[in-house]
């Protein structure tokens, strides 16, 4: 029998790798049809154990490899090698089945349309969720309640740039999902805004919901806040993973602060 996977873990990483290959033209493959491209690594090597009803980032610069983590574990692309599990289900053989444990929020939302109301493109959503009818409406009102938009009948390019992010979280709890996948979240906030949605899904969502959050960011303030562990990505390869006093101790330096810590790891 095959080793079990530990249950703990709301999502799992194991080996993982990703490289991007670039497609041949037509006249390319009729020049040389049997030459393969030479692929660009974007992961490498990546191992991660995210615990249930925890909060976890992954932190590192533009281009580390962060949104391609996030789409490889909702299933939007394939890894070359290794293995993702989200509550012990295998992304890639049970595609479905991992699907619906997942809610993804992105930082750039355009999803969304912008003539219609709040509630009214929540309850188009929720009929891609096969949820209609009566049902609907009261599934929509409680995902509205639960991200505290108080007028939801506003058409939607009426609201800030914070409650389109919460409605884009809505949408994402419209399937009840344990897991909430954040790309960047606050990355078009002001700061006001982006310190709501932070004090929402730490106090909300992951303490009261009992919600796995795993984000990104490159934000050293942000995983700072919110999260209860810290993983740092650089160049496809994750440099360390801890919480932050864990990370703060490896760092062989006098009078480390944040930004010491994030250097010396990503450099590393």
């Amino acid at each position: 029998m095959g080793k079990l996977l530990t249950m703990d873990y709301a999502i799992e990483i194991k080996n993982l790798k990703k490289i991007f290959f670039e497609r041949k033209g037509f006249t390319e493959i009729l020049r040389c049809p049997f030459k393969r491209k030479e692929g660009k690594l974007v992961l490498y090597n990546v191992n991660l154990g995210i615990e249930k009803g925890s909060i976890f980032c992954l932190l590192g610069p533009n281009g580390a490899g962060k949104t391609t983590l996030i789409k490889i574990i909702c299933t939007l692309i394939l890894p070359t090698e290794g293995k993702v599990f989200v509550n012990g289900v295998d992304v890639e053989k049970e595609e479905w089945r991992a699907k619906g444990f997942i809610g993804l929020v992105t930082g750039e939302e355009r999803s969304f349309f912008w003539r219609l109301s709040g509630r009214e493109n929540l309850l188009f959503f929720a009929s891609l969720y096969n949820i209609h009818g009566k049902k609907a409406s009261k599934k929509v009102s409680e995902v509205l309640e639960i991200v505290r938009i108080d007028d939801p009948k506003k058409r939607y390019q009426e609201y800030s740039g914070g409650m389109k992010q919460r409605l884009g979280i809505a949408r994402a709890l419209l399937g009840n999902p344990e897991i909430l996948l954040m790309d960047e979240p606050t990355k078009s906030l002001d700061p006001i805004a982006a310190e709501e949605l932070r004090k929402f899904l730490k106090e909300k969502l992951c303490r009261e919901l009992k919600t796995t959050i795993f984000f990104t960011t490159h934000q050293l303030n942000e995983a700072e806040k919110l999260a209860s562990k810290i993983a740092i990505i650089n160049k496809g390869e994750i440099k360390v993973s801890g919480t932050l006093d864990e990370l703060m101790s490896g760092v062989k330096q006098d009078n480390v602060d944040l930004d010491k810590m994030y250097a010396y790891y990503v450099n590393s």
